[in-house]
């Protein structure tokens, strides 16, 4: 079994740096492929209402034997914004989970043409100061969009969970979360259905440090302060991706890795994009 080291969040939770992305692990096969990732290290568990899976990520966290070692997380969708829509929305989350306890809540994206996104993060810290909820946070922020929910709300959230990728490396951003006590956290790590994993700089990288090109991007995003959330259901892969804490890429291999920049690569613009 791989140890995934932790940071503490800014409400005194530890966090591992590297988690699971759940997205489509579904049925039997998902359960089976979340339980060999707990197996083999993982304590984050990603999960949203709109992956449609909280039953099987719940499932695997209850046969897993160390429930209280994991941090099971989930998400209020754009449908479910507002204060009274978020209680009942975390209510089903917990009756899918089959948990008492959801311990990080995301809200999914801010939509902010529905201009309800602070609502719902009051109704969140209300659900956490309850006991139902662990750590509360968000995904796909702005930094105007957190420094109004910071200004409005009087808490921080503990994470923003956001496209991040040597792509777009969301510098500034990265900077602003380091600024105000927020974790980073990534998603889309290795920028699927990208030629990500074959740039000369990505492989030359791994022939230097003997470890695949897919270890090196996770571990660019582990030294950027940010915690990935690469999705397999390959027990061999997931082992692979959480591998990455036995190496360390020089100043100048992460800036070198971090020059391939060139944007979103998806239609995410927080700002324009909705989610429901």
């Amino acid at each position: 079994m791989i140890t995934i080291p932790t940071v503490t969040l800014n409400d005194g939770t530890p966090f591992p740096a590297l988690g699971l992305g759940t997205y489509n692990l579904r049925g039997p096969e998902g359960v089976a492929a979340i339980a060999a990732a707990i197996d083999s290290g993982y304590r984050i568990l990603d999960s949203a209402v709109n992956y449609q899976n909280e039953a099987e990520v719940g499932e695997a966290a209850r046969r897993s034997g160390i429930r209280d070692e994991l941090i099971v997380t989930t998400k209020v969708p754009g449908r479910d914004h507002g204060f009274d829509e978020t209680i009942r929305s975390a209510q089903g989350s917990l009756q899918r989970l089959g948990l008492d306890r959801i311990d990080l809540y995301l809200i999914h994206w801010p939509n902010p043409r529905i201009d309800k996104y602070v609502t719902t993060f009051r109704a969140m810290t209300a659900l956490r100061d309850e006991g139902k909820v662990g750590s509360v946070g968000v995904s796909n922020f702005t930094e105007a969009m957190l420094t109004r929910l910071i200004d409005e709300t009087g808490v921080t959230p503990a994470v923003n969970q956001v496209e991040l990728h040597p792509y777009f490396p969301q510098t500034a951003l990265r900077a602003f979360h380091a600024e105000h006590g927020i974790r980073t956290e990534s998603w889309s790590p290795l920028a699927r259905r990208s030629e990500l994993l074959t740039e000369p700089v990505v492989a030359d990288l791994a022939a230097a440090h003997g470890v695949t090109p897919t270890q090196i991007v996770l571990r660019w995003h582990t030294q950027l302060g940010s915690t990935p959330i690469p999705k397999s259901a390959d027990p061999e892969r997931q082992i692979e991706n959480a591998d990455v804490f036995g190496f360390e890429l020089g100043a100048e291999e992460v800036a070198a890795i971090s020059g391939l920049e060139r944007g979103r690569l998806w239609d995410g613009d927080p700002d324009t994009h909705e989610e429901m």
